[in-house]
């Protein structure tokens, strides 16, 4: 039966620097044990003797796949801070998944440093030297990570002009609590934060950034409503209200809707996966539908598929209600 592994100095938490555990007394030797992981050089975790159970993400699951995404990114972040530079920061598509964006994120970490310092070079870190007037910074969960607005428009490289959107209306979205109060405070950036981050300077993808944000509106809660929105507005339907309080004759609010054509008295719903999956959220989804009704909106109840399938199919169903409600195109 093999020896257990000498326990590590508490101080040293579950990442830290070998330098600092050499310090401490802890052997080589005890570096090298099978209860330690290695995610970069010179930085050592401890493995979970038992490890959570995660169920499966499935296709139709986003929300569970960017919140995996999401710890995934921030585990390796953390790995990485205990080594990372004073003077670096987190850039890119790693700091726009730490602010919960809906982004993709299947590669190295993006570390950023400003001119004249040599950028990091590693594996598992993609470096990259910034100009000072390009990015402002700030901590986040314990990181250092460039600001929403610099974020954004340091993706204007290698995004298109629909996917800055998406990311510009998560970050100047803004949430609501549980009992449907707007928060202002978690609002990630404003728009004229983003315009800001444009203006600061010459940089790749200007043109494509400054076409986004044009098109970017705070009240899209997620990049199915963006996409929606924007295949309306090519299509030349009018501008809708984003996340709309509804209230019925007495004062009295019945819901929030994301999409909402009020001179039509038309409301859109898109329903994402956990509206099908939580029974408490399809019961309240029914009787807010039955109490729109009741006050004269037509509701129309939108999916992916309607959106995002091979034939898409949004747009002319929803052109057909506001013209039963009397909208004429032109």
């Amino acid at each position: 039966m093999p020896t257990p592994a000498a326990p590590l100095p508490s101080e040293l938490g579950r990442t830290f620097t070998c330098a600092d555990a050499q310090r401490a007394g802890v052997s080589p030797g005890r570096l090298r044990a099978k209860d330690l992981r290695i995610p970069f050089r010179g930085v050592r975790t401890v493995v979970e003797s038992q490890p959570t159970a995660c169920p499966p993400i499935l296709d139709d699951a986003p929300l569970a796949r960017d919140r995996a995404l999401r710890s995934a990114v921030l585990t390796r972040a953390r790995e990485y801070d205990a080594i990372m530079a004073h003077h670096a920061f987190f850039t890119g598509r790693t700091a726009a998944v730490l602010y919960d964006a809906p982004i993709d994120h299947a590669g190295d970490l993006e570390v950023g440093v400003f001119a004249p310092a040599r950028a990091p070079r590693r594996e598992g870190i993609r470096g990259r030297k910034v100009a000072v007037a390009l990015a402002s910074t700030r901590e986040h969960l314990g990181l250092r990570v460039t600001s929403p607005g610099s974020t954004w428009a340091m993706l204007g490289a290698e995004m298109s002009v629909r996917d800055l959107v998406r990311l510009g209306d998560a970050f100047v979205r803004v949430p609501r609590d549980d009992r449907g109060r707007r928060q202002p405070r978690e609002q990630r950036a404003t728009l004229d934060q983003l315009r800001a981050a444009v203006d600061a300077g010459s940089r790749p993808g200007a043109a494509r950034l400054r076409e986004a944000l044009e098109l970017i509106r705070v009240g899209s809660a997620s990049p199915l409503e963006t996409d929606y929105r924007l295949d309306a507005a090519a299509a030349g339907l009018p501008d809708p209200q984003l996340d709309v309080e509804i209230f019925d004759a007495h004062g009295f609010r019945i819901g929030i809707t994301e999409i909402v054509y009020d001179q039509w008295r038309v409301v859109v719903e898109i329903e994402g996966d956990h509206h099908r999956t939580s029974r408490d959220q399809w019961n309240r989804d029914i009787e807010k539908h039955a109490a729109y009704v009741a006050e004269g909106w037509e509701v129309i109840r939108l999916t992916s598929g309607h959106i995002r399938g091979a034939q898409p199919r949004a747009v002319p169903i929803v052109r057909s209600a506001l013209a039963r409600r009397g909208w004429q195109h032109g």
